[in-house]
């Protein structure tokens, strides 16, 4: 299991802020945007500060490796989930701590955290916060923080049109859903740590790092991104009805009580497919494969988080 550590904030031998990078995707927006950013910082006392803008996430990673090797201390990720899986998926493994604005239409890994969509108190925590190793998951050697899948979800995450993302936010994914819920039963295996634990035809194959997955559902009930582990879940839903009836049920909390869902827990894992499936990390498409190769990563990252309530 991962650890947590004391609050601690990038400081130099004076008692300075050390080196602190921004990459942020410009497209994105939170608050009053990155001017308000830039100004916060500074009236934080962020001397030392490296800033890259990106027009795409799949830009940041180049950002994100030379801000380290130019001595970033601290680096904040402006954006949505896709964005924080690219700098996640850099990060992992350096040490360098990760801030989290979430400036995205959909911010599930920072919800899952506790972090507020609020520009001052995202900033605040990302300074003064507490430091937390977590989990990450790897899948098919890239890292993802949030959630992984493949076959309905999938193709759900691959046919959300940008457009209408970025019109309607969240109600794209209902809209796609509607097209996908007829999405084809393939003939699939599941081995988690070595044994076959699902063998049969499965329209969907989850991988969750934390409980509150896309759209906002909280499919995996007792997952935790300290714990060591990854939750699996594997739907056998086929046609409207019987996906009405599951996304019902993960809706309330009960995702263990739907009859076309199995649910278990592991480190590694591997999916086999009769023929090609699309699968997502966190929310960005990839591409079409016949195997997955699936393990956690145990306090790979480091992320700034609120302190604990209660």
């Amino acid at each position: 299991m991962s650890t947590s550590t004391a609050p601690t904030t990038p400081r130099t031998a004076t008692g300075r802020l050390g080196t602190v990078a921004v990459v942020a995707h410009r497209r994105k927006t939170l608050g009053g945007g990155l001017d308000e950013l830039r100004a916060t910082l500074a009236g934080a006392g962020v001397d030392d500060l490296l800033w890259y803008e990106v027009p795409k996430s799949r830009k940041a990673p180049k950002k994100v490796r030379k801000a380290v090797q130019k001595g970033a201390e601290l680096v904040f990720v402006w954006g949505g989930d896709g964005m924080v899986q690219r700098c996640a998926d850099t990060l992992a493994g350096s040490g360098t701590p990760m801030a989290i604005l979430p400036a995205g239409t959909a911010n599930l890994f920072a919800a899952n955290l506790g972090i507020p969509e609020d520009l001052a108190e995202a900033v605040r925590i990302g300074l003064h916060g507490r430091r937390r190793r977590l989990d990450l998951g790897r899948l098919n050697g890239e890292h993802f923080a949030v959630m992984a899948g493949a076959g309905f979800d999938g193709d759900l995450i691959r046919e959300a049109d940008r457009d209408l993302k970025g019109r309607f936010g969240r109600l794209a994914y209902a809209w796609t859903g509607l097209r996908h819920v007829r999405g084809e039963l393939v003939a699939t295996r599941i081995r988690v740590d070595g044994s076959t634990w699902f063998e049969g035809e499965a329209s969907c194959v989850l991988f969750g790092n934390v409980g509150t997955i896309t759209g906002g559902i909280p499919a995996f009930d007792d997952a935790r991104p300290d714990d060591g582990c990854l939750e699996v879940g594997v739907s056998t839903a086929n046609g409207a009805i019987d996906w009405a009836r599951t996304l019902s049920r993960m809706a309330a909390g009960r995702s263990e009580e739907s009859p076309f869902v199995r649910i278990t827990r592991g480190r590694k894992v591997t999916v086999r497919f009769a023929a090609p499936r699309t699968y997502e990390l966190d929310g960005g498409a990839r591409g079409a494969v016949r195997k997955l190769k699936v393990r956690s990563v145990p306090g790979a990252l480091t992320v700034c988080c609120p302190e604990p309530t209660g």
